[in-house]
């Protein structure tokens, strides 16, 4: 009997030994510095790539809702779409803004990788945006007249793109102007869309294609700048009566009679209430609505009423 009461208090003591370790361990634990901070909508930071021909209004975005979120970070890429797309489905990018939604193979891929398909949607409407040297005088062009620059640059004219291949601008004038058929062999590709404007602006016989968020501001010095170098040229509305031909301005996208139209689309993998979550709140709503809207893109997320109006003398 002695000696299993012996055993016991031993046992006991033993217990509360461990027991008091435990406690200090975890205590001083909870005392320190974290290393991981949950992120939360407005706490964070978030990598995304976004397509290179929309930087100038994305970068309002971003200014705007940093402001208002400070402690909400957003590290972005300009890309081409091709590689945004990639960045996608690597770890470190949650988002990417391009000129299209995920298509089905995308999403079956997302499926079997990460168990959910990321979420995507339209945010606001943009054009491409056709640029002429200064002392051209070929400002005005038919849709027949675009899809001869595109197929064969020999000749008088010199078509420059924003890149030959992988590029949103690329991929539109393939698959929405020459109807699947590749660009002529002789088109030349520029790093960006302000190479695409220095190299129309020092090149007589140049024609230029970039997105028409870096021409089409009129209140924006950078903008103003490049419009000094290089003109803009009309395209013929196809679906106003008899032959108009009319410029890429606001109005014109959003009543569609500027002919090369095309969407800003978010996607989003992000399948908790985080920073990305947030800012597509933020670019979908009232904000960053009206920030589409004075960059002279059209919103896609907001209504606006269009009244015609007349001039009385």
């Amino acid at each position: 009997m002695r000696f299993l009461s012996e055993y016991k208090i031993n046992r006991l003591f033993g217990l509360i030994c461990v027991g008091s370790f435990l406690s200090i361990y975890f205590a001083a634990c909870s005392s320190g510095p974290s290393k991981y901070v949950q992120e939360t909508p407005t706490n964070g930071t978030i990598n995304i790539c976004v397509d290179e021909s929309f930087k100038p209004v994305i970068d309002s975005q971003i200014k705007v809702f940093e402001s208002s979120f400070p402690n909400a970070k957003i590290n972005v890429q300009y890309e081409s779409e091709a590689d945004c797309f990639r960045d996608l489905a690597k770890d470190s990018t949650r988002m990417i803004i391009v000129t299209r939604g995920l298509n089905k193979r995308e999403e079956n891929f997302y499926k079997d990788s990460i168990s959910y398909v990321p979420v995507y949607g339209l945010l606001a409407y943009d054009a491409i945006a056709i640029v002429v040297n200064n002392s051209s005088k070929d400002t005005i062009l038919s849709m027949k007249d675009v899809e001869s620059l595109l197929k064969d640059s020999k000749g008088d004219k010199q078509v420059v793109m924003d890149g030959v291949t992988a590029t949103s601008t690329v991929r539109y004038a393939m698959d929405s102007i020459l109807k699947g058929q590749p660009l002529g062999k002789d088109v030349v590709a520029a790093k960006s869309s302000e190479d695409v404007i220095n190299y129309v602006a020092d090149h007589e016989n140049a024609v230029g294609f970039v997105g028409v968020s870096w021409v089409g501001d009129p209140e924006d010095e950078q903008q103003l700048n490049f419009l000094k170098k290089v003109k803009l040229a009309a395209v013929q509305c196809t679906s106003c009566l008899g032959e108009t031909y009319v410029l890429p301005y606001q109005a014109n996208i959003a009543l569609k009679r500027y002919p090369l139209i095309r969407g800003i689309y978010y996607i989003l993998k992000e399948n908790f209430s985080g920073v990305g979550n947030n800012f597509v709140n933020f670019l979908e709503f009232e904000r960053g609505q009206l920030i589409f809207k004075r960059a002279y893109l059209w919103p896609a997320r907001m209504s606006f009423t269009i009244r015609d109006s007349k001039i009385s003398n």
